[in-house]
């Protein structure tokens, strides 16, 4: 008998949290960010190529709201987890070190995680396959020097200009300035010998991204965020 009673009070506590339960299930509501959208986010923790290692957790945040008619459904501040996928070493001839990041979910503001396939875009150190570098090899490096180059020389004329400028009424730009182009044209051309060769020798640089840096990225695959 006892037996009879504790089972028709189970079935009864059952049907009761069931009867609860299916009104908030018929009401519960979701809105989608559809792929494509662009989100903004600032890192939370500093990854390193030297530092850190394959499997690292690091955290985000969102700087922008995402909004769906009209209404915030992803807010700023919400927390991006992930973990570093792969970290590919710095190499000779100016290969730089290379750190592919995962994305792995967004914490919602009802505390839900909601999983993320995210690609970082917008960066001039990405690589064809979305990690991130310093410089893909030599010929990334050569442009390098070539700019440093470039800038050595209008450095060094602009002083000649400068410096002229303050003397004799101007009229020391006659000397300053031969002598700043002279200068620019040493400088910048052994700068350039001496780099375009040491970058066949050297390894590439590691990349650092520090706390606060900001990242873009696109989703690739749409998320449903639950809204009451």
């Amino acid at each position: 008998m006892r037996l009879k009673l504790l089972t028709l009070f189970l079935a009864l506590v059952t049907t009761i949290h069931i009867a609860q339960a299916g009104p908030f299930n018929a009401n519960a509501k979701t809105k989608r960010i559809p792929a494509g959208t662009k989100l903004e986010m600032k890192l939370l923790t500093p990854l390193s190529a030297t530092a850190n290692t394959a499997g690292s957790e690091f955290s985000a945040m969102l700087i922008t709201d995402q909004t769906s008619d009209n209404d915030v459904i992803l807010p700023m501040g919400s927390v991006i987890r992930g973990t570093i996928k792969k970290i590919v070493p710095a190499k000779r001839m100016s290969k730089g070190s290379i750190i592919y990041m995962d994305f792995d979910h967004v914490v919602t503001p009802n505390g839900r995680q909601l999983p993320l396939s995210l690609n970082i875009v917008g960066r001039t150190d990405l690589t064809y396959d979305g990690g991130i570098t310093t410089t893909r090899g030599y010929g990334d490096a050569f442009k390098q020097t070539c700019q440093k180059s470039g800038e050595i020389a209008r450095e060094s004329t602009q002083w000649g200009f400068d410096v002229g400028e303050d003397y004799w009424n101007g009229y020391m730009q006659i000397v300053t300035v031969p002598v700043g182009i002279i200068g620019a044209g040493l400088g910048s051309a052994g700068y350039f010998v001496y780099d375009s060769i040491a970058d066949m020798i050297r390894k590439g640089k590691d990349v650092e991204l520090n706390k606060g840096e900001i990242l873009n990225v696109i989703l690739t695959d749409p998320i449903d965020v639950p809204v009451i």
